[in-house]
């Protein structure tokens, strides 16, 4: 006997399942996107203090400087321009005749060619001593590695005005430097108030940061490359070329970059340790502006070392770019 069971085909009706679901999927939407709203707003809310403090400081300043240098002696430039002695407006559009006016000033490019002369020569020399330091810590591990590595950073805690100070008295000709040469019998011309006591001045100032951290960056070379290298025949000079030296170089790079920025724009070492005249643009700025009263030649000078140090910065930004690519590669 067959027993046949029948089922029911009608389509269901529709409960109030579908649309509490499609309901409650467009509220967890809506919560999501509140939530996302909101950590968007407190991180805007956080960032604002410093970005506005960058801004009011730093930004306006900048730009009120360039426009100040392009002609614009309106607004916020009016002051300075009722105290300038000579002032160069624009007709409505901007005007390098300034511009033309300080490269057309022998003085000044005296000034501009001192000023890369003392920042390429301080740049290598840091680099190279720096460098020398972190390998000899690095490959040697002796106390009289840790030792020189201390003495290269003493000057981070002394400031730059006593050790300008003491490096101009130490290399004077009445100073320790002359002193020497004349018990020797030597005639030697003095350091200070030259460019060479600049220079040195400035490796004075610049050694430490560079030290620390070539340093750190050689230190985070694995042991095993190094080894792997040795056990490959290479010499422990080739070793160092080929794997300690590409693994440093974003360290390099920003030791590099920090310097020249920062030799650029100096002002105590090269005030207190270099000639008169001609000397580098960071003190001839502050002359033009307050003996000369020029401070639209002085903000032209600011703007080209603004120019020049963007240039040098770019090595900073290719630095972080490509250690971010590096971590990105490793994760």
């Amino acid at each position: 006997m067959t027993v046949l069971t029948s089922q029911d085909t009608s389509p269901s009706p529709a409960g109030p399942s579908g649309s509490a679901g499609d309901g409650a999927g467009g509220r967890n939407g809506a919560g999501t996107g509140a939530r996302r709203l909101r950590r968007i707003g407190f991180s805007a809310l956080m960032v604002s203090p410093p970005v506005l403090v960058v801004l009011v400081f730093v930004g306006i300043p900048v730009v009120t400087g360039i426009a100040y240098a392009l002609g614009y002696t309106g607004g916020p430039n009016e002051m300075a321009t009722m105290l300038s002695n000579s002032v160069l407006r624009n007709n409505g559009a901007p005007t390098l005749d300034v511009f033309a006016k300080i490269f057309d000033d022998p003085l000044f490019l005296k000034g501009f060619w001192i000023t890369i002369t003392v920042t390429v020569v301080t740049v290598v020399v840091v680099t190279v001593l720096a460098w020398g330091i972190a390998l000899y810590a690095r490959l040697s591990g002796s106390r009289w590695s840790r030792i020189l590595t201390g003495i290269a950073v003493v000057p981070m805690f002394i400031p730059v005005v006593i050790g300008a100070y003491a490096i101009r008295n130490f290399y004077l000709g009445s100073g320790f430097w002359g002193s020497v040469w004349q018990l020797l019998g030597v005639q030697m011309d003095p350091l200070s108030y030259h460019t060479s006591g600049v220079i040195i001045g400035q490796i004075w100032t610049s050694l430490p940061f560079a030290v620390l951290l070539i340093s750190s960056g050689v230190a985070a070379v694995p042991d095993a490359l190094i080894h792997a290298a040795r056990d490959a025949g290479a010499s422990m000079a080739r070793a160092v070329w080929s794997v300690m030296v590409p693994m440093a170089t974003v360290p390099t790079v920003i030791v590099a970059t920090f310097t020249g920025v920062g030799v650029l724009g100096s002002f105590t070492v090269p005030f207190m340790i270099g000639a008169t005249s001609p000397t580098m643009l960071g003190v001839q700025m502050v002359t033009t502006y307050n003996a000369y009263g020029l401070p639209q030649d002085a903000q032209a000078m600011a703007v080209v070392l603004f120019l020049m140090a963007i240039l040098i910065g770019w090595g900073y930004v290719w630095a972080q770019a490509r250690q971010a690519r590096s971590s990105a590669v490793m994760n």
